[in-house]
């Protein structure tokens, strides 16, 4: 039995802080639900032909942001797809609006030190490059926490979970609706 939101909604999309799986997550469950699988992140970097350090670079986090909406606001006109957010994208208000409007949306919780563990190895997260690594994780999710659970349809917790129990517990919340026929 099934106990909480199921939706009726066409897409999947997932929000939450970087280092919570959001792409690991997105991926399987595309793949189990047979729907397109995209990453606005990898969407801004093909649409641009860089990647996002050198947008942050040249454009600051405010040019960013831009992209990133623009992105969204395109990719949420299509149906039968799993998006994985950037760990930013609530922080624009028209984006928050689309995906709520759009799609199921799903916040995959991270602790700060699950997201810390999860991002230690990596170099390609410009808003860890500056500063105290866990206390940028911490300001980030003080900031961004409540702005997730306002569109959150469903807050799944991933803090030693693995993507396939994650993918699951998403999927006994989503049902797809099914085409009815023409009369």
């Amino acid at each position: 039995m099934v106990s909480g939101p199921v939706s009726n909604k066409r897409n999947i999309y997932l929000v939450g802080p970087m280092g919570a799986g959001k792409t690991t997550v997105g991926r399987r469950l595309a793949e189990a639900r047979r729907m397109e699988f995209i990453d606005s992140d990898l969407e801004v970097e093909a649409r641009t032909g860089v990647n996002i350090a050198f947008i942050f670079e040249k454009e600051g986090e405010a040019g960013f942001r831009r992209r990133e909406q623009a992105a969204i606001a395109e990719l949420v006109q299509r149906e039968g797809v799993v998006l994985s957010t950037g760990g930013g994208a609530v922080m624009n208000p028209d984006s928050r609006a689309l995906l709520a409007a759009h799609g199921f949306v799903v916040y995959l919780h991270a602790s700060v030190d699950h997201q810390l563990a999860r991002t230690e190895r990596t170099d390609n997260r410009p808003l860890l490059q500056v500063g105290d690594r866990r206390d940028t994780l911490l300001r980030l999710f003080t900031l961004r926490d409540p702005l997730y659970r306002e569109i959150a349809d469903l807050v799944v917790h991933t803090d030693g979970r693995n993507a396939r129990a994650l993918a699951r517990e998403i999927e006994d919340h989503f049902v797809r609706p099914v085409a009815t026929p023409a009369s």
